[in-house]
């Protein structure tokens, strides 16, 4: 068990917690590509567009995978999934990092 531990430890000292969460700069950028002009400054939310920033981190990635999937989650989703799809996973955690981030 020690072992393992061990190596854990390791593992954590070798890569910047970084690597295992998103990037908030990233993330901040690419929402301002397509997000933010649906969902307003910081996913504030406009009109019939929720609000979005200071959410929990697997929220997001869970919404905008279960978007990326095709699935129809809300009377938007068609806009959503089109939005979703093109997105990576590592783009997913970067915006999730980010709007996670947004004080509420």
């Amino acid at each position: 068990m020690s072992r393992i531990i061990i190596a854990v430890c390791f593992i954590f000292s070798i890569y910047p917690l970084n690597v295992f969460s998103g990037d908030i700069a990233a993330g901040e950028a690419r929402y301002a590509q397509n997000c933010g002009n649906c969902h307003g400054p910081a996913g504030m939310g406009l009109a019939s567009y929720p609000k979005i920033g200071g959410k929990e981190v697997p929220y997001l990635i869970d919404r905008l995978e279960t978007y990326r999937a095709g699935t129809k989650i809300g009377p938007n989703s068609s806009l959503m999934i089109m939005m979703a799809q093109v997105l990576s996973d590592e783009e997913i955690a970067n915006l999730a990092a980010y709007l996670s981030s947004v004080q509420k």
